[in-house]
């Protein structure tokens, strides 16, 4: 039975450090992650897709964190064909994925950032996210197949924003591919009633992780800001629907990652702190443990005591990480 580890998309999120959830004294860079790795032991750096990771920063990200605490860092955006900034780019280096030199420069700058994480063991994966307009055929194919070679010897896991790489007849294809280049399918929770919503599906194809994330369920997703596509609340039963595969995907695989990526003030990391509650099978709370109002709270709640973290066999635990 693989181990749960369940934590937030990002800590360094502006409306988190807003919410009150970090505590006073310990709201500079060292003193949030430290704090956020007391609670939860996994944490996705988003920051890395905005811009290319450093060295320094991964080190610091290492020596600030316990061991077993692990980073899922998003792959740079140019790495999967977004549009990416000029303003971003290492000097002297267009922002063009179709250049063969810019990609090298990029892939090396982006190995050598990530380098410190995978060198402490806390590299708990490199997502690559692609966009919604990546669609299944041969020129997504050959693109994987790029990565994957780029990413020999890392873990790695794949997110698709176009749904038909897993409608019917086409899911075990999907699976094929990924496990043929030994990477893992990130399964998604997010609104089932938009055209490009991604069915609730939970394939394995690494035998060493499974990741999920949880978008929140916002119907504005695609269209809105970005405060409206991530504000969202869930509720307890709509966290306990997920235990049996969660469950599941740990009896098939070495690890899994619970990525709450609802940041709208604290409502990744209570929502996150109510699933750990729930695998670690506490009975239901009297009340709902997160409002099912899509809205911020106008004033956030003071934080109060917090969970202690506990790792088991198919047990999540909660850490956290900074910046």
């Amino acid at each position: 039975m693989g181990e749960i580890l369940v934590g937030t998309c990002s800590w360094t999120d502006r409306a988190l450090v807003g919410s009150g959830w970090y505590p006073a004294g310990r709201r500079d860079a060292e003193g949030r992650l430290r704090h956020y790795a007391e609670r939860f032991p996994v944490v996705e750096v988003d920051a890395s897709y905005y811009a290319l990771p450093s060295e320094r920063n991964s080190r610091l990200w290492a020596e600030r964190t316990p061991d077993g605490f692990v980073f899922d860092v998003k792959a740079f955006s140019l790495l999967t064909g977004h549009p990416t900034r000029e303003a971003v780019m290492p000097p002297g280096l267009p922002a063009d994925h179709r250049d063969p030199a810019v990609l090298d420069e990029v892939w090396a700058r982006f190995t050598a950032g990530i380098e410190p994480l995978r060198r402490s063991g806390r590299l708990g994966s490199v997502l690559f996210q692609f966009p919604p307009w990546f669609r299944p055929g041969e020129r997504a194919e050959a693109f994987l197949q790029a990565c994957s070679e780029r990413t020999r010897g890392w873990p790695v896991a794949v997110e698709f924003r176009h749904p038909s790489w897993w409608e019917p007849g086409r899911a075990e294809t999907t699976c094929a591919l990924l496990t043929r280049y030994g990477m893992a399918a990130v399964a998604v929770d997010m609104t089932q009633t938009l055209p490009a919503s991604i069915p609730p599906v939970t394939p394995v194809t690494s035998p060493r992780l499974s990741v999920v994330r949880f978008h929140g369920r916002s119907t504005a997703w695609g269209t809105g800001s970005k405060e409206d596509r991530f504000r969202y609340g869930y509720g307890e039963d709509e966290l306990a629907e997920w235990l049996p595969r969660l469950r599941r995907l740990a009896e098939r695989t070495g690890q899994v990652h619970v990525l709450f990526n609802n940041c709208c003030g604290d409502a990744a990391v209570r929502a996150a702190e109510c699933m750990t509650r729930l695998l670690d099978g506490a009975p239901p709370a009297a009340a709902p443990t997160l409002p099912r109002a899509r809205s911020a709270p106008a004033s956030p709640p003071s934080p109060g005591p917090r969970p202690t973290p506990a790792r088991s066999s198919s047990s999540s635990t909660s850490r956290r990480g900074a910046d």
